[in-house]
């Protein structure tokens, strides 16, 4: 598993690293890192747009999954058929959060060990970003961007508050928004200002994409809304008619 791992993640980051940073990125560690975010954030990019879209989905769907949940609570084969029946319309994939998870851990153990041996190791020679920061270093602004970048991000995915009662899954959503910034804080204090960078990068890419999501999806809705009410109307129009 370490070999799988050695020559599939760190070997080839490592070497991508050091390759931005001897002929694109002018010998500035922050501007390298800054380069091998986009990098990963564009190859991964199919992978974190369903992830993100799915979990927003998810968010939204909350009322729906509810009263499903109601609606058939001592029939449990029927409620499970409605639920997969909601996903497919939505074409949503409520384990994909999960996935993405997944697929973010080893990179992100691969980056710190890329960054943490790589500055200690010698390889290279300059560990500053713009002259502003030294990145084998704790940084404690870098920190409390990348924090802070994630509590926007979180607040983002989440649907608008309805005035009804949230059930568990919507209230640990929007706990998460604020137990997640912190957790980022607690465990970036503890590695370099690299990690910190690699981290603020792609949360603004999240950002950003969240935000496109969030477009979509209510471009979606005003549409479905329009249709609904249009038939509604037409269908009044047919029994007011006069016979």
């Amino acid at each position: 598993m370490t070999n799988l791992f050695n020559t599939y993640l760190y070997e080839p980051i490592l070497s991508i690293l050091v390759y931005i940073y001897n002929n694109l990125a002018f010998h500035d560690l922050g501007v390298s890192v800054i380069l091998l975010t986009v990098l990963i954030r564009v190859v991964l990019f199919p992978l974190f747009y369903k992830g993100a879209k799915d979990q927003s989905l998810m968010q939204r769907l909350q009322p729906h999954i509810k009263k499903i949940q109601l609606d058939h609570k001592d029939n449990r084969e029927e409620q499970a058929k409605q639920l997969l029946s909601l996903y497919k319309e939505h074409k949503l994939n409520p384990f994909s959060g999960v996935f993405l998870l997944l697929i973010q851990l080893p990179i992100l153990i691969a980056l710190y060990q890329v960054f943490f041996k790589g500055i200690s190791g010698g390889v290279f020679d300059n560990h500053g970003f713009l002259g502003l920061i030294d990145l084998g270093e704790k940084s404690l602004i870098l920190t409390i961007v990348a924090a802070a970048l994630q509590y926007v991000q979180g607040k983002l995915s989440l649907p608008p508050k309805s005035s009804g009662e949230e059930n568990a899954i919507a209230r640990s959503g929007r706990m998460m928004v604020m137990i997640g910034p912190i957790l980022t804080l607690v465990i970036l204090t503890n590695f370099p200002a690299a990690l910190g960078l690699y981290w603020s990068v792609t949360t603004l890419f999240s950002l950003g994409q969240q935000i496109i999501i969030n477009k979509k999806i209510n471009i979606k809705e005003h549409g479905k809304t329009t249709r609904e009410n249009t038939n509604n109307t037409e269908n009044d129009g047919a029994h007011n008619k006069p016979h």
